[in-house]
């Protein structure tokens, strides 16, 4: 028997390791290849200490020197001396380069391609390594644009445990992966990806959960409700807000509500900021983020979606004074803006 420890470094990348029970994070790491910060091996100096974000553990045997109590209270490790009793996130402190590893590269072919509307594609791909990607849900993968030296970034939509990978991706015009998948991709078509990457994933759930998904800001909050359809929520609610700009603009909602039918606890609503909109609700996701779903802020707080909505979520949170416990959130800008 062994678990699966994430090591998530401070330049975004993450590399996991199989650990066994009786077996320190650091001596899987090492046995990996994957040189993580470390100097005594005997819990003394404290070079190794890192954050654990997600997991139980035996910490082992360490001086006060190396990792005081209010740390270790707070979750603070020192992988040369603990043993996983579950699977396990780890912040590493120091880049992936230093550990002399990086993002592994991965190849597969294009399974099925989904034009949902002129402004939304979803695509999957069939791995030749599938058992080699391991990924947290919410984190994102680089994927090369056929054709060029292009790579653009895109969180998966799809769960960990799918036998596929899946994407949704923004049409914008004159963007390069944009062009390819509205013109020319189909099944069969070959992508390399390289990752997996990013800190923005799912937590142990130990209170009350909002999710908020701006456009296809969906995608990486899809990832995160099929592993909680895998896993299950530990009973803790969960509310999700999708908003978009246009009718057109809304996807996956069949998807969302078998969600509602498999996860416990979960509820949805969506809105559209169209004026024009046949949607229920219109304006922004910040209308329907009422005092109630912020649980006087004992609540944590997942939002993927672009820069003005995570300010606007931001302010929204700071005009109403209620900070929730946790705000994990993800900045997207697509590649034609971002360079105008």
């Amino acid at each position: 028997m062994s678990y699966t420890v994430a090591l998530s470094f401070e330049d975004g990348v993450t590399r996991f390791v199989d650990c066994s029970p009786d077996e320190t994070v650091a001596e899987a790491s090492y046995r990996s290849r994957i040189n993580i910060p470390l100097d005594c091996r005997d819990g003394a100096c404290g070079t190794c200490k890192a954050w654990c974000a997600s997991g139980t553990y035996d910490g082992g045997d360490y001086i006060e020197d190396a990792l005081d109590d209010d740390e270790a209270e707070q979750g603070y490790v020192l992988p040369c001396q603990m043993m996983p009793h579950s699977d396990l996130v780890l912040q590493i402190t120091g880049t992936s380069e230093a550990a002399k590893t990086g993002p592994a590269a991965h190849s597969g072919a294009i399974s099925e391609v989904t034009r949902y509307s002129p402004s939304t594609v979803g695509f999957s791909v069939e791995l030749d390594d599938r058992d080699e990607l391991a990924f947290l849900p919410g984190q994102y993968v680089n994927i090369g644009v056929p054709g060029t030296d292009l790579a653009r970034s895109y969180s998966f939509s799809s769960g960990p445990a799918d036998k596929t990978v899946s994407f949704l991706v923004r049409i914008t015009e004159g963007g390069a992966m944009s062009e390819y998948l509205r013109e020319s991709a189909q099944p069969g078509d070959r992508l390399e990806l390289t990752g997996p990457l990013g800190s923005f994933y799912l937590r142990d759930l130990t209170r009350p959960v909002v999710m908020l998904a701006g456009g296809t800001g969906l995608a990486p909050i899809l990832s995160m409700l099929q592993r909680l359809a895998d896993g299950g929520t530990g009973g803790q609610p969960l509310h999700l807000l999708y908003g978009v700009t246009t009718d057109q603009d809304l996807v996956e909602l069949a998807a969302i509500e078998q969600f509602a039918a498999t996860v416990p606890g979960l509820t949805w609503d969506y809105c559209v900021a169209d004026e024009s909109s046949t949607a229920p609700n219109k304006g922004y996701v910040t209308s329907l983020l009422d005092g109630d779903r912020l649980n006087g802020g004992d609540v944590d707080v997942y939002l993927c979606g672009p820069p003005a909505m995570v300010d606007a979520v931001r302010e929204h949170f700071r005009t109403t004074g209620t900070q929730p416990a946790n705000f994990h959130y993800e900045k997207f800008q697509v590649a034609a803006e971002a360079a105008s």
